[in-house]
Protein backbone atom coordinates (compact mmCIF):
# COMPACT_ATOMS: atom_id res chain seq x y z
CA UNK A 1 0.00 0.00 0.00
CA UNK A 2 1.25 3.52 -0.57
CA UNK A 3 1.32 6.37 1.39
CA UNK A 4 2.38 9.92 0.18
CA UNK A 5 3.84 12.72 1.59
CA UNK A 6 1.34 14.51 3.90
CA UNK A 7 3.52 17.27 4.55
CA UNK A 8 2.62 18.77 0.78
CA UNK A 9 -1.26 19.55 2.53
CA UNK A 10 0.53 21.56 5.18
CA UNK A 11 2.13 23.99 2.01
CA UNK A 12 0.23 27.50 1.97
CA UNK A 13 -1.32 28.16 -1.71
CA UNK A 14 1.48 30.05 -3.28
CA UNK A 15 -0.42 32.49 -5.11
CA UNK A 16 1.67 35.32 -4.83
CA UNK A 17 2.96 35.51 -8.54
CA UNK A 18 -0.57 33.81 -10.23
CA UNK A 19 -1.99 36.37 -8.36
CA UNK A 20 0.16 39.15 -9.50
CA UNK A 21 0.12 38.30 -13.35
CA UNK A 22 -4.17 37.86 -13.14
CA UNK A 23 -3.80 41.60 -11.88
CA UNK A 24 -1.31 42.25 -14.33
CA UNK A 25 -3.72 40.66 -17.32
CA UNK A 26 -7.06 42.26 -15.85
CA UNK A 27 -5.53 45.69 -16.47
CA UNK A 28 -4.33 45.09 -19.76
CA UNK A 29 -7.50 43.77 -20.99
CA UNK A 30 -9.06 46.97 -19.62
CA UNK A 31 -6.35 49.71 -20.97
CA UNK A 32 -4.97 47.80 -24.23
CA UNK A 33 -3.18 50.82 -24.80
CA UNK A 34 -1.01 50.80 -22.12
CA UNK A 35 2.71 49.43 -21.62
CA UNK A 36 3.64 48.24 -18.08
CA UNK A 37 7.28 49.54 -16.65
CA UNK A 38 7.75 45.73 -14.65
CA UNK A 39 9.51 46.13 -11.56
CA UNK A 40 9.02 43.21 -9.67
CA UNK A 41 9.99 39.78 -11.07
CA UNK A 42 13.47 38.97 -9.90
CA UNK A 43 14.61 37.81 -13.68
CA UNK A 44 17.53 39.26 -15.87
CA UNK A 45 16.94 41.56 -18.77
CA UNK A 46 20.64 41.53 -20.24
CA UNK A 47 21.71 39.19 -22.54
CA UNK A 48 24.60 36.22 -21.61
CA UNK A 49 28.20 38.05 -22.00
CA UNK A 50 29.90 37.24 -25.16
CA UNK A 51 32.53 35.02 -23.93
CA UNK A 52 29.51 32.87 -22.68
CA UNK A 53 28.02 32.38 -25.89
CA UNK A 54 31.44 32.16 -27.52
CA UNK A 55 32.00 29.08 -25.20
CA UNK A 56 28.59 27.76 -25.51
CA UNK A 57 29.00 27.94 -29.07
CA UNK A 58 32.64 26.33 -28.81
CA UNK A 59 31.24 23.13 -26.67
CA UNK A 60 28.04 22.68 -29.10
CA UNK A 61 30.58 22.05 -32.26
CA UNK A 62 32.63 19.94 -30.07
CA UNK A 63 29.64 17.74 -29.25
CA UNK A 64 29.53 17.29 -33.11
CA UNK A 65 32.23 15.84 -33.65
CA UNK A 66 33.65 12.42 -32.71
CA UNK A 67 37.13 13.56 -31.23
CA UNK A 68 35.92 15.99 -29.19
CA UNK A 69 32.36 14.23 -28.36
CA UNK A 70 31.24 14.23 -24.31
CA UNK A 71 29.36 12.00 -23.18
CA UNK A 72 28.59 11.83 -19.06
CA UNK A 73 30.75 14.14 -17.14
CA UNK A 74 31.12 14.13 -13.70
CA UNK A 75 28.39 14.13 -11.25
CA UNK A 76 29.96 16.52 -9.27
CA UNK A 77 31.30 19.06 -11.68
CA UNK A 78 33.74 19.16 -14.82
CA UNK A 79 36.99 19.31 -12.96
CA UNK A 80 37.91 22.59 -15.08
CA UNK A 81 35.48 24.73 -13.64
CA UNK A 82 35.57 23.52 -10.39
CA UNK A 83 38.99 24.53 -10.46
CA UNK A 84 38.47 27.73 -11.98
CA UNK A 85 35.53 28.56 -8.85
CA UNK A 86 38.11 27.92 -6.52
CA UNK A 87 40.96 30.07 -7.64
CA UNK A 88 38.35 32.62 -8.16
CA UNK A 89 37.55 32.56 -4.37
CA UNK A 90 41.76 32.44 -3.64
CA UNK A 91 41.87 35.72 -5.57
CA UNK A 92 39.51 36.70 -2.82
CA UNK A 93 41.74 35.33 -0.14
CA UNK A 94 39.47 32.67 0.67
CA UNK A 95 41.01 29.31 0.69
CA UNK A 96 38.70 26.73 -1.22
CA UNK A 97 39.78 23.46 -2.80
CA UNK A 98 38.53 22.30 -5.78
CA UNK A 99 37.55 19.03 -4.35
CA UNK A 100 35.06 21.51 -2.13
CA UNK A 101 33.20 22.80 -5.27
CA UNK A 102 29.87 20.88 -6.16
CA UNK A 103 28.57 22.27 -9.33
CA UNK A 104 25.05 22.62 -9.71
CA UNK A 105 22.01 23.11 -11.86
CA UNK A 106 21.22 26.58 -9.56
CA UNK A 107 20.93 27.84 -6.25
CA UNK A 108 17.04 27.09 -5.77
CA UNK A 109 17.87 23.47 -6.56
CA UNK A 110 20.47 22.96 -4.08
CA UNK A 111 18.73 24.62 -1.02
CA UNK A 112 16.17 22.31 -1.39
CA UNK A 113 17.88 19.30 -2.46
CA UNK A 114 21.12 20.10 0.56
CA UNK A 115 17.84 19.02 2.87
CA UNK A 116 18.92 15.32 2.39
CA UNK A 117 22.15 15.61 4.61
CA UNK A 118 19.90 16.32 7.86
CA UNK A 119 17.19 14.18 9.47
CA UNK A 120 13.87 15.85 9.35
CA UNK A 121 13.83 15.79 13.24
CA UNK A 122 16.23 18.52 12.83
CA UNK A 123 14.58 22.03 12.51
CA UNK A 124 15.13 25.08 10.38
CA UNK A 125 15.79 28.92 11.29
CA UNK A 126 14.06 30.73 8.55
CA UNK A 127 14.51 35.11 8.71
CA UNK A 128 11.15 36.55 7.92
CA UNK A 129 10.90 37.95 5.17
CA UNK A 130 11.94 34.79 3.39
CA UNK A 131 12.60 33.46 -0.09
CA UNK A 132 9.60 31.26 -0.27
CA UNK A 133 11.40 28.25 -0.93
CA UNK A 134 13.51 28.18 2.39
CA UNK A 135 10.06 27.78 3.98
CA UNK A 136 7.94 25.34 1.46
CA UNK A 137 11.13 23.13 1.09
CA UNK A 138 11.42 22.65 5.18
CA UNK A 139 7.86 22.25 5.19
CA UNK A 140 7.79 19.41 2.52
CA UNK A 141 10.50 17.91 4.40
CA UNK A 142 8.19 17.88 7.28
CA UNK A 143 10.61 19.74 8.94
CA UNK A 144 9.99 22.30 12.39
CA UNK A 145 10.81 25.80 11.38
CA UNK A 146 11.76 28.42 14.02
CA UNK A 147 11.37 31.65 12.46
CA UNK A 148 13.13 35.16 13.20
CA UNK A 149 11.41 38.49 12.54
CA UNK A 150 13.50 41.12 10.17
CA UNK A 151 11.70 44.29 10.75
CA UNK A 152 12.87 47.45 10.40
CA UNK A 153 13.91 48.66 14.01
CA UNK A 154 17.06 46.04 13.14
CA UNK A 155 17.36 47.05 9.66
CA UNK A 156 16.05 43.97 8.70
CA UNK A 157 19.28 42.23 9.85
CA UNK A 158 18.15 40.41 13.23
CA UNK A 159 20.60 39.02 15.35
CA UNK A 160 20.22 35.02 16.90
CA UNK A 161 17.75 33.84 19.06
CA UNK A 162 19.86 32.68 21.57
CA UNK A 163 16.30 30.68 22.72
CA UNK A 164 16.04 28.61 20.05
CA UNK A 165 17.75 25.61 19.08
CA UNK A 166 18.11 25.20 15.16
CA UNK A 167 20.04 22.54 13.17
CA UNK A 168 19.70 24.28 10.05
CA UNK A 169 20.06 28.45 9.50
CA UNK A 170 19.17 29.54 6.33
CA UNK A 171 20.55 32.93 5.86
CA UNK A 172 20.71 35.23 2.57
CA UNK A 173 23.25 38.25 2.34
CA UNK A 174 22.70 39.98 0.73
CA UNK A 175 18.90 39.34 0.92
CA UNK A 176 16.36 38.56 -0.95
CA UNK A 177 13.73 40.13 -1.02
CA UNK A 178 15.21 43.22 1.36
CA UNK A 179 18.23 43.76 0.28
CA UNK A 180 20.11 43.78 3.27
CA UNK A 181 23.39 43.03 4.05
CA UNK A 182 25.29 41.53 6.81
CA UNK A 183 28.44 43.29 7.63
CA UNK A 184 31.32 41.42 9.19
CA UNK A 185 30.35 41.36 12.79
CA UNK A 186 26.83 40.65 12.23
CA UNK A 187 27.80 37.73 9.93
CA UNK A 188 30.21 36.39 12.49
CA UNK A 189 27.37 36.54 15.17
CA UNK A 190 26.08 34.38 13.15
CA UNK A 191 28.94 31.77 12.55
CA UNK A 192 29.60 31.42 16.35
CA UNK A 193 25.79 31.10 17.41
CA UNK A 194 25.96 27.99 14.49
CA UNK A 195 29.15 26.28 16.22
CA UNK A 196 27.60 26.92 19.68
CA UNK A 197 24.03 25.20 18.85
CA UNK A 198 26.19 22.72 16.72
CA UNK A 199 23.89 23.91 13.92
CA UNK A 200 24.57 23.87 9.83
CA UNK A 201 24.06 27.23 7.98
CA UNK A 202 23.27 27.01 4.60
CA UNK A 203 24.37 30.46 3.18
CA UNK A 204 22.47 32.09 -0.08
CA UNK A 205 25.41 33.87 -1.55
CA UNK A 206 23.22 34.27 -4.95
CA UNK A 207 23.83 38.32 -4.98
CA UNK A 208 27.33 38.98 -3.62
CA UNK A 209 28.21 40.25 -7.06
CA UNK A 210 26.33 42.99 -6.14
CA UNK A 211 28.51 44.21 -3.03
CA UNK A 212 30.21 47.39 -3.25
CA UNK A 213 31.13 48.13 1.10
CA UNK A 214 34.80 46.14 1.90
CA UNK A 215 32.40 46.14 5.47
CA UNK A 216 30.24 43.31 3.97
CA UNK A 217 32.07 39.92 3.45
CA UNK A 218 31.12 38.07 -0.23
CA UNK A 219 31.53 35.00 1.43
CA UNK A 220 30.81 33.14 4.26
CA UNK A 221 34.48 31.65 4.65
CA UNK A 222 36.21 35.00 4.61
CA UNK A 223 34.96 34.40 8.91
CA UNK A 224 36.82 32.71 11.44
CA UNK A 225 35.29 29.39 12.22
CA UNK A 226 32.78 28.95 9.01
CA UNK A 227 34.24 26.10 7.83
CA UNK A 228 32.93 24.14 10.49
CA UNK A 229 29.63 25.23 10.16
CA UNK A 230 28.55 26.41 6.65
CA UNK A 231 27.63 25.45 3.01
CA UNK A 232 27.71 28.26 0.46
CA UNK A 233 25.44 28.19 -2.19
CA UNK A 234 26.10 30.29 -5.44
CA UNK A 235 24.38 31.00 -8.08
CA UNK A 236 25.45 32.58 -11.52
CA UNK A 237 21.93 33.44 -12.41
CA UNK A 238 22.15 37.14 -11.21
CA UNK A 239 25.95 37.17 -11.41
CA UNK A 240 26.08 35.93 -15.11
CA UNK A 241 22.78 36.80 -16.80
CA UNK A 242 21.90 32.17 -16.27
CA UNK A 243 18.38 32.52 -15.30
CA UNK A 244 17.86 30.67 -18.25
CA UNK A 245 20.46 28.33 -18.58
CA UNK A 246 21.01 27.53 -14.93
CA UNK A 247 24.22 27.07 -13.36
CA UNK A 248 25.55 27.31 -10.14
CA UNK A 249 27.79 25.91 -7.24
CA UNK A 250 27.88 24.65 -3.65
CA UNK A 251 31.11 24.71 -2.00
CA UNK A 252 31.27 22.25 1.36
CA UNK A 253 34.49 22.33 3.52
CA UNK A 254 36.13 19.11 4.05
CA UNK A 255 36.44 19.54 7.61
CA UNK A 256 32.80 19.94 8.32
CA UNK A 257 31.40 17.08 10.03
CA UNK A 258 28.42 16.58 12.05
CA UNK A 259 27.68 13.63 14.22
CA UNK A 260 30.75 11.79 13.00
CA UNK A 261 29.74 12.12 9.09
CA UNK A 262 31.53 14.33 6.77
CA UNK A 263 28.84 16.36 4.87
CA UNK A 264 31.18 16.63 1.91
CA UNK A 265 31.65 13.10 1.43
CA UNK A 266 27.50 12.77 2.07
CA UNK A 267 27.18 15.42 -0.75
CA UNK A 268 29.37 13.14 -3.12
CA UNK A 269 27.62 10.07 -2.53
CA UNK A 270 24.07 12.64 -2.86
CA UNK A 271 25.11 13.34 -6.09
CA UNK A 272 26.52 10.67 -7.50
CA UNK A 273 23.42 8.49 -6.73
CA UNK A 274 20.52 11.47 -7.49
CA UNK A 275 22.00 13.21 -10.55
CA UNK A 276 24.26 12.64 -13.88
CA UNK A 277 25.53 16.11 -13.42
CA UNK A 278 25.47 19.54 -15.38
CA UNK A 279 25.43 19.78 -19.22
CA UNK A 280 28.70 19.83 -20.66
CA UNK A 281 27.86 22.85 -22.78
CA UNK A 282 26.42 24.22 -19.66
CA UNK A 283 29.72 24.01 -18.00
CA UNK A 284 31.86 25.34 -20.33
CA UNK A 285 29.78 28.46 -20.55
CA UNK A 286 29.91 29.04 -16.93
CA UNK A 287 34.00 28.27 -17.07
CA UNK A 288 33.95 31.32 -19.75
CA UNK A 289 32.19 33.47 -16.81
CA UNK A 290 35.54 32.63 -14.45
CA UNK A 291 37.45 34.31 -17.44
CA UNK A 292 39.67 37.20 -17.61
CA UNK A 293 37.60 38.56 -20.33
CA UNK A 294 34.11 36.97 -18.80
CA UNK A 295 35.02 38.54 -15.45
CA UNK A 296 35.40 41.99 -16.65
CA UNK A 297 32.11 41.32 -19.51
CA UNK A 298 30.33 40.60 -17.03
CA UNK A 299 31.25 43.48 -15.06
CA UNK A 300 29.88 45.70 -17.43
CA UNK A 301 26.61 43.72 -17.37
CA UNK A 302 26.54 44.01 -13.70
CA UNK A 303 26.99 47.72 -13.78
CA UNK A 304 23.97 48.56 -15.66
CA UNK A 305 21.88 46.80 -12.76
CA UNK A 306 23.72 48.83 -10.00
CA UNK A 307 23.00 52.36 -11.86
CA UNK A 308 19.38 51.08 -12.02
CA UNK A 309 19.84 50.92 -8.31
CA UNK A 310 21.20 54.34 -7.93
CA UNK A 311 18.73 56.15 -10.29
CA UNK A 312 15.99 54.41 -7.91
CA UNK A 313 17.72 54.94 -4.46
CA UNK A 314 17.80 58.31 -5.24
CA UNK A 315 14.13 59.04 -5.94
CA UNK A 316 13.49 56.91 -2.50
CA UNK A 317 16.01 59.55 -0.75
CA UNK A 318 13.80 62.20 -2.15
CA UNK A 319 10.69 61.72 -1.18
CA UNK A 320 12.11 60.51 2.44
CA UNK A 321 10.54 57.02 2.38
CA UNK A 322 12.27 54.40 4.67
CA UNK A 323 13.84 51.71 2.28
CA UNK A 324 16.89 48.88 2.57
CA UNK A 325 18.71 47.68 -0.51
CA UNK A 326 19.22 48.83 -3.62
CA UNK A 327 23.07 49.91 -3.00
CA UNK A 328 24.41 46.56 -2.29
CA UNK A 329 21.59 44.03 -3.90
CA UNK A 330 19.76 43.99 -6.73
CA UNK A 331 16.86 44.92 -4.73
CA UNK A 332 14.76 47.48 -2.98
CA UNK A 333 12.73 46.58 0.49
CA UNK A 334 10.25 50.19 0.31
CA UNK A 335 7.81 50.60 3.33
CA UNK A 336 4.49 51.87 2.68
CA UNK A 337 3.59 55.31 2.88
CA UNK A 338 0.98 56.06 5.01
CA UNK A 339 0.66 52.75 6.55
CA UNK A 340 -1.10 50.88 3.64
CA UNK A 341 -1.04 47.60 3.18
CA UNK A 342 1.75 45.62 0.74
CA UNK A 343 -1.37 44.61 -2.01
CA UNK A 344 -2.97 48.24 -1.68
CA UNK A 345 0.10 49.69 -2.89
CA UNK A 346 0.65 47.04 -5.31
CA UNK A 347 -3.02 48.42 -7.18
CA UNK A 348 -2.60 51.94 -6.55
CA UNK A 349 0.99 51.58 -9.09
CA UNK A 350 -0.59 49.42 -11.01
CA UNK A 351 -3.57 51.34 -11.72
CA UNK A 352 -2.17 55.00 -11.32
CA UNK A 353 1.40 54.82 -12.44
CA UNK A 354 1.64 51.56 -14.37
CA UNK A 355 4.27 50.61 -11.89
CA UNK A 356 4.35 46.51 -11.20
CA UNK A 357 6.53 45.84 -7.71
CA UNK A 358 6.16 42.78 -5.40
CA UNK A 359 4.21 42.43 -2.07
CA UNK A 360 5.87 42.10 0.78
CA UNK A 361 3.12 39.91 2.25
CA UNK A 362 4.03 37.50 -0.37
CA UNK A 363 7.56 36.76 1.83
CA UNK A 364 5.93 35.83 4.60
CA UNK A 365 3.48 37.68 7.58
CA UNK A 366 6.89 40.23 8.65
CA UNK A 367 7.14 41.47 4.61
CA UNK A 368 3.27 43.07 5.40
CA UNK A 369 3.88 46.81 4.82
CA UNK A 370 6.43 46.57 2.18
CA UNK A 371 6.54 46.35 -0.97
CA UNK A 372 9.96 45.06 -3.05
CA UNK A 373 11.45 46.44 -6.25
CA UNK A 374 13.70 44.44 -8.66
CA UNK A 375 16.75 46.24 -10.63
CA UNK A 376 16.69 43.85 -13.19
CA UNK A 377 14.70 45.98 -15.19
CA UNK A 378 15.60 47.73 -18.77
CA UNK A 379 17.48 50.99 -17.40
CA UNK A 380 15.10 53.01 -19.47
CA UNK A 381 12.13 51.49 -17.84
CA UNK A 382 13.99 51.98 -14.56
CA UNK A 383 14.66 55.85 -15.10
CA UNK A 384 10.67 56.02 -16.04
CA UNK A 385 9.37 53.97 -12.98
CA UNK A 386 11.32 56.26 -10.54
CA UNK A 387 10.43 59.35 -12.42
CA UNK A 388 6.01 57.91 -11.70
CA UNK A 389 6.96 57.35 -8.18
CA UNK A 390 7.86 60.71 -7.56
CA UNK A 391 5.33 62.22 -8.88
CA UNK A 392 2.83 59.57 -7.13
CA UNK A 393 3.96 59.64 -4.10
CA UNK A 394 4.70 63.19 -3.76
CA UNK A 395 0.90 64.25 -3.86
Amino acid sequence: MIHMNRHYSDLKESYLFFRIAEKIREYQRMHPGKSLLRMGIGDVSLPLCPAVITALHEAVAMQGEKKTFHGYVSETGDPLLRAAIARHYQKRGVDIREEEVFVSSGASDELGDLLDLFDAASPAMIIEPAYPAYVDASVIAGREILFVSAKEENHFLPLPDETSDPGIIYLCSPNNPTGAAMDRITLQRWVDYANGKDAVILYDAAYVAFINDPSIPHSIFELPGARTCAIEICSLSKTAGFTGTRCGYTIIPKELEKEGMNLSKMWTRNRTTKTNGVSFVIQRGALAVFTEEGQKEIQETLSVYRANGRVFTEALDALGVYYTGGKNAPYIWVKCPEGKGSWEVFDELLEEAQIVCTPGQGFGESGEGYIRFSMFADPDDTIEAARRLKALWKK
